[in-house]
């Protein structure tokens, strides 16, 4: 069906996003300061131009038809970008009071973390920041239930559904920024028994391992990469913190595959050897991803410089390990 732009009512639109926000006709009025009668009529209205039911009643509430769970995306960036434009409301950093959530792992927040509280110390003092755990290498869930203003880490499946969404043409609702690039290495205790020797394939699949899973799973991309050669590695121990698995490594006989550059700052670096990965490993793209509803705020575009800021100083003291990018993109 067509729909003729020129004469919608874009506030049966604003009615829409509540509905599907709240799956609810009684809060989604009350939301929208309307009664439920004017509420139902908006859906009425919307229904008879888009020729879709959109909402069917479910117990106490409504349950969205697949038409309006794929429009509901767009409308709901739609309405942000313009309330942002429109109204984007004011963010001064010297007295702003905003809280900021950023999900990423230790490792990732150990490096970035202490550059970005000196930032809000020194340009934002009223600012909070939330570091909650990154449990998964897929945030796009999280952000999309706003669980996170913005997720760090190395997301190498993510961004290549987003970019093979973007070429078909389909409208992708995240956006990516480039922080840093870095290497991942084996990490083994000094005096280990493959520490005075060069490191092998054979060696490595043979050795007991230690693996840093955010999600617990029991695997990880080492795991696609060897069986590529058709190896495979004996992982002993699986833990979901790389500082715990620094310490873990320190004081055993397992290996670890870790950030290069995270060793530094856990605190015993002269307790541990590193040795090239036996094997062809990408480099780490660590990219901080957030949802476009939020592209447009004055607030989380301050946070995105801060971070990217954070990012340089914290790298720039170790080029040697890291390769920082040519050009930040977003």
């Amino acid at each position: 069906m067509n729909v003729n732009f020129r004469t919608l009512d874009l506030n049966l639109l604003r009615v829409f996003d509540e509905v599907m926000a709240e799956r609810n006709l009684t809060r989604a009025a009350r939301n929208l300061s309307l009664t439920q009668p004017a509420v139902s009529n908006a859906l009425r209205r919307l229904r008879d131009l888009l020729g879709d039911e959109l909402v069917r009643r479910s117990g106490a509430g409504v349950e969205p038809t697949p038409r309006a769970l794929a429009l509901w995306p767009t409308v709901r960036d739609a309405l942000r970008h313009l309330q942002h434009v429109l109204a984007p409301g004011d963010f001064t950093p010297a007295t702003a009071d905003t809280a900021f959530i950023l999900a990423m792992a230790d490792a990732t927040a150990a490096e970035l973390v202490p550059g970005l509280v000196q930032i809000i110390e020194r340009e934002a003092p009223a600012v909070s920041l939330r570091v909650v755990p990154l449990t998964t290498r897929d945030p796009r869930q999280m952000l999309e239930n706003e669980g996170a203003d913005m997720a760090v880490g190395y997301f190498p499946a993510v961004l290549a559904a987003m970019t093979a969404r973007g070429q078909s043409g389909v409208a992708v609702p995240f956006e990516t920024q480039r922080l840093y690039l870095g290497q991942y290495v084996c990490v083994m205790r000094r005096g280990h028994p493959l520490a005075s020797q060069p490191l092998t394939l054979d060696a490595f699949c043979a050795a007991r391992h230690l693996l840093v899973s955010f999600s617990g799973r029991p695997y990880g991309f080492i795991e696609q990469t060897l069986s590529a050669f058709g190896r495979e590695r004996h992982i002993t121990v699986t833990v979901n913190q790389f500082y715990t698995a620094g310490r873990v490594v320190a004081s055993s006989d397992l290996l670890a595959v870790m950030p290069r550059h995270f060793v530094n700052v856990t605190g015993i670096t002269d307790q541990l050897e590193l040795r090239e990965l036996p094997f062809d490993q990408p480099l780490v793209h660590v990219d901080a991803v957030w949802h476009r509803r939020t592209q447009y705020g004055q607030a989380h575009a301050w946070l995105r410089d801060a971070l990217a800021r954070a990012a340089e100083v914290a790298f720039a003291k170790s080029a040697d390990e890291v390769v920082l990018p040519a050009k930040i993109r977003s």
